[in-house]
């Protein structure tokens, strides 16, 4: 997935332009010069192309305080690793030193890019970006990111200049992603399955900086391993080669069938652990809870249920996922990981057939229907299956509009019933179609 930076001084917008680009408010946005210290990350699609989003903190070239200088290497950092630039600038303000000393830096990235002059909310504001062209970046695109006036312009021209996705020849080899919070024993996992020390293991959090992958072979088929640097909480984050490393883990997310998220055992579920697991479903791909460290835990029979119930009990809405419980010290059950993403991985290739999920379905739909809205009763008629890696499902009905997200939910766990989707996300359309009753049967 390509990585977009948004770049500028303090004060012009950026984390405004990052939040209506990422559609959520991920990050703080304050009339405070330097509110933005860490780089947030968030993803966003236009077009078609999805992109991750880096927003930085602002720019201060001549201040020499800790925090400034901290921001100063970070987006550098992020202008390095990023496929294309936004270079944010006040249109109001016109053209600042600092604005022209970041505009020289940006020149010599021979990366793309683009100009964009933010509070233009008149028309009467675009005139004014003109002085822009002075920084030798091109033309100007007059935006206000508060509003999203201008926005779908600066978006054609973004995804125009992103790298198209590299033309791979098919694998057929399970790539399994290992990612989690520093120091859970991620690399160590890695070691166990392979048998031999191929990965650095220290007592240190952050030890392994890049995806590493290598292969192992278990019952005649080979899985690929992508062993990632830990992820740590934002405000966690202090050295760049973190912040680094958090772009490099969520580009093995993408690029993996099945994600399996490390949790310390003795520590138990962390809030960060739950982050994690969410980038994975957000990414659609196969996940499993792997608890490590096993070895730790003072247990009984028992135990391994009451971990499962709590597991269940935090994350309600994703009862789905499967949990395995490992020791890389000890080697206990670590195949057991390579196992069951190996089932998930089947899962996430099979296709349900069109007649059977309506042969299924519809009765349970019949027997509890959706609740009517605004007076309008809903009918679902049909469902199909579109796609699989991930697995989509078409749900058409009258008023697809109308259909309350808990109704939703009750789709998915009675699709969950009938069919086996254990540690798979799916999707879920809803389109305005009514089937003639004849080509129900």
């Amino acid at each position: 997935m390509s990585i977009v930076a948004i770049v500028g001084r303090p004060n012009v917008g950026k984390s405004t332009l990052f939040n209506r680009l990422v559609r959520e408010r991920r990050a703080i946005v304050e009339a405070t010069p330097g509110v933005t210290r860490d780089r947030l990350y968030g993803h966003a699609e236009w077009a078609g192309k999805r992109f991750t989003v880096i927003d930085t903190g602002g720019w201060m070239p001549e201040s020499d305080d800790l925090i400034a200088r901290a921001v100063r290497e970070q987006t550098a950092l992020a202008i390095e690793e990023a496929d294309a630039i936004l270079f944010l600038v006040d249109a109001r303000d016109g053209v600042t030193p600092v604005d022209q000393e970041l505009a020289a830096l940006l020149r010599a990235t021979q990366k793309p890019v683009l100009l964009v002059a933010n509070k233009c909310d008149l028309a009467q504001w675009d005139s004014a970006a003109a002085e822009f062209y002075s920084l030798g970046l091109g033309t100007p695109y007059p935006i206000a990111a508060e509003s999203g006036r201008n926005l779908g312009e600066l978006l054609d021209a973004l995804v125009a200049v992103l790298p198209d996705a590299a033309e791979q020849q098919p694998d057929p080899r399970l790539k399994l992603a290992i990612v989690g919070r520093p120091n859970v024993g991620k690399s160590s996992i890695v070691n166990a399955l392979l048998g031999q020390e191929r990965l650095i293991v220290t007592p240190i959090p952050g030890t392994t900086r890049d995806a590493v992958d290598t292969v192992v072979r278990y019952y005649g088929e080979e899985y690929l391993l992508i062993d990632t640097a830990g992820l740590r909480r934002r405000s966690h984050i202090r050295e760049n080669i973190e912040l680094y490393s958090v772009l490099r883990t969520l580009r093995a997310i993408e690029r993996s069938d099945v994600a399996a998220v490390v949790v310390d055992a003795y520590e138990g579920l962390r809030d960060q652990d739950k982050r994690i697991l969410g980038e994975v479903v957000d990414a659609r791909k196969g996940a499993l809870l792997v608890f490590n460290k096993w070895d730790l835990v003072e247990k009984d029979e028992t135990t391994a249920d009451w971990y499962r119930q709590q597991v269940r009990a935090e994350l309600p809405m994703l009862s789905w996922v499967p949990v395995v419980f490992v020791s890389a010290k000890t080697r206990q059950r670590v195949t057991k990981i390579l196992e069951i993403a190996r089932q998930i991985h089947q899962r996430r290739k099979q296709r349900i057939p069109t007649a059977q999920l309506n042969r299924v379905l519809l009765p349970e739909i019949q027997r509890t229907p959706p609740p009517a809205v605004q007076g309008k009763e809903i009918r679902i008629n049909y469902i199909t299956q579109v796609r699989t890696e991930p697995p989509v499902f078409v749900f058409f009905c009258n008023h697809p509009e109308l259909l309350p997200d808990s109704y939703k939910r009750f789709l998915e766990n009675v699709l969950r019933q009938h069919f086996d989707f254990e540690g798979v996300p799916i999707s879920f359309l809803f389109r305005r179609k009514n089937v003639p009753y004849e080509l129900r049967q």
